[in-house]
């Protein structure tokens, strides 16, 4: 449990004690080609790397790129000494205010100004784009949960792969039900999030099917201890690198690796998508998490009920 606590500590002061940006990626398109390459070569050369700029022909495509996800901003070159940044509150304002210093920097040194656009915003409700994290934690905090109530009432390990069978199907069930829960709390009654109630409650079943087949299997596997390994994951390593709070690019390499392959990242920028745009980038999400998802049956599966004949006892539930 100490080393538990310490882990946490170490994690969340990590990930967020110091936030800056690291190639952020930033469209460019200006008047002319040469300028557009000119400009993108200048951001580029920024010491430290804080942005990665990339070259459109238009700014149409410019500003498509954000609305894709593929750029956290677009900046758009002025004939005259005025450009136009556009941004995404909606991925977090944390990154869209660290896109315009940064930018904002940039044309003050060469004596010109920029103008901010939130090209994509976040809802009237939704409170610097966080509202999305905060529901993602909810729902793993459910999956891991419900596994380990079930574990603790009715034994870590199921003493038959039937049995097995049972637990994953009561959890499919509070699954669909946590999904919808969620949905209804951020969309009807707390009006965080809108306009995506199903899509977004299916969302949601998913992570939290995810979370919790995957404790019940390291619990069938581990036993108690299995909780601890959930927690480690998905609360001490998955919530900083989620990028709710400071998105991957103002986090540190560790953490910016590896939010996108856990649960709580993966929730996270599902979220945002089905929201916001259109559910672009969601496939990603879903292949993640339904990888947690079938890992987690098939180790469930896997080893329900071999306690029982490896020790030539009857195992619990």
């Amino acid at each position: 449990m100490l080393g538990l606590q310490v882990a946490f500590i170490a994690s969340y002061l990590g990930a967020f004690h110091d936030p800056t940006p690291h190639r952020i990626a930033v469209a460019v398109s200006a008047p002319s080609l040469p300028a557009a390459e000119q400009t993108a070569a200048a951001l580029n050369a920024i010491a430290g790397e804080p942005v990665h700029a990339t070259v459109h022909d238009s700014a149409d495509e410019a500003r498509q790129q954000v609305r894709d996800r593929s750029a956290y901003g677009a900046l758009v070159v002025g004939t005259g000494t005025q450009d136009t940044l556009y941004v995404s509150s909606a991925e977090g304002a944390a990154v869209s205010e660290a896109v315009a210093a940064v930018l904002e920097q940039a044309d003050r040194e060469q004596a010109r100004t920029l103008v901010t656009t939130d090209l994509v915003p976040a809802g009237r409700g939704d409170g610097r784009g966080l509202s999305a994290f905060y529901l993602t934690v909810g729902w793993v905090v459910g999956g891991y949960l419900v596994a380990a109530i079930l574990g603790i009432s009715a034994g870590e390990r199921p003493s038959t792969r039937q049995r097995g069978i049972i637990r994953l199907g009561g959890l499919v069930v509070y699954s669909i039900a946590s999904g919808f829960l969620g949905a209804l709390v951020a969309e009807s009654v707390l009006e965080a999030l809108s306009g995506s109630f199903v899509p977004l409650a299916l969302l949601g079943a998913l992570v939290v099917f995810a979370v919790g087949a995957f404790t019940m299997a390291i619990q069938t596997m581990t036993g108690i201890i299995g909780i601890g390994i959930a927690v480690l994951l998905f609360v001490v390593l998955g919530n900083p690198s989620a990028g709710g709070a400071y998105p991957a690019p103002l986090l540190p390499p560790f953490w910016r690796a590896i939010g996108w392959l856990l649960p709580p990242g993966a929730g996270t920028h599902g979220v945002r998508s089905v929201v916001y745009f259109d559910g672009a980038g969601l496939a990603r999400d879903v292949v993640v998490l339904a990888a947690w998802a079938l890992i987690g049956t098939a180790l469930m599966l896997t080893f329900a009920g071999r306690r029982r004949t490896e020790l030539g006892a009857p195992a619990p539930g």
